[in-house]
């Protein structure tokens, strides 16, 4: 069963994992590491946690610690070894680059990998992006975030000022060595456990050219669904039939 996250605000940090639902019940785990966007992925996980059991993982960076994807793998692993069967993993944007890192280490324990907003070059997220507007733009944080907004969102869910303090807060704590002066990448390839990779047409971040980038890895069973419009968080926007297309990938 779902539990919703906390809604749309600045939330306290910590560098240990929260995780909802115990660790018998879960069917598929939903793996985060942007609390302060958490909301926008509560549409699509109530679509799925009303047809399945959906857990989801959270991963929050303190101020204090270094920014290394690879320790919310770590993480992540310890809560997997808990499990006592193969689960479905699904991520969006950096949340989804996490799950595929641990979806290749550890392919036993994945029983499939839906990703949303997850560019063939995973480190390709919406902080690259924005650091590539500030070296671009040259203006304050506060109005590159505003303009980001805008072409993040197909129709913006909050106040502008709300949302920009959220991507605000989302930036500062991303694992991700992303700067204005250096640009992350991250390995890239495909995995050997079923694979579904979702888009939209209209992301600013994650083009259908670069989400096309996945065909060369896909296997026989892969997926690839483009929603008509939607943004970066399309599955905010489209959850209903983003649920039907995850649970008949899930059955095939």
């Amino acid at each position: 069963m779902y539990r919703p996250s906390t809604l749309l605000h600045q939330q306290a940090t910590s560098i240990h994992p929260a995780v909802s639902v115990s660790t018998e019940e879960a069917d598929a785990l939903w793996v985060t590491v942007s609390p302060t966007l958490g909301i926008l992925d509560q549409p699509l996980q109530r679509c799925l946690g009303s047809q399945i059991t959906l857990a989801k993982w959270q991963y929050a960076q303190d101020a204090d610690e270094s920014c290394e994807i690879n320790k919310a793998v770590s993480l992540l692993q310890a809560y997997m070894e808990t499990l006592v069967k193969p689960i479905h993993l699904l991520g969006h944007g950096l949340g989804g680059a996490v799950a595929l890192i641990y979806a290749r280490l550890y392919p036993d324990r994945v029983k499939s990998l839906t990703l949303f907003a997850v560019a063939e070059q995973p480190a390709v997220t919406w902080h690259a992006h924005y650091y590539v507007q500030r070296h671009l733009v040259p203006c304050s944080q506060t109005r590159v975030l505003a303009q980001m907004a805008s072409s993040l969102f197909h129709q913006q869910p909050y106040a502008p000022a709300k949302l920009v303090e959220a991507l605000r807060q989302d930036l500062n704590k991303a694992p991700l060595l992303h700067s204005a002066c250096h640009l992350e990448s991250l390995p890239q390839g495909g995995v050997d456990v079923p694979l579904m990779v979702c888009g939209a047409t209209d992301d600013a971040v994650v083009h259908p050219a670069a989400l096309a980038d996945w065909s060369h890895w896909f296997k026989p069973g892969d997926r690839q669904y483009l929603c008509a419009n939607g943004g970066h968080f399309f599955h905010y926007s489209n959850p209903d039939r983003l649920a039907q297309e995850i649970i008949s990938f899930w059955q095939f």
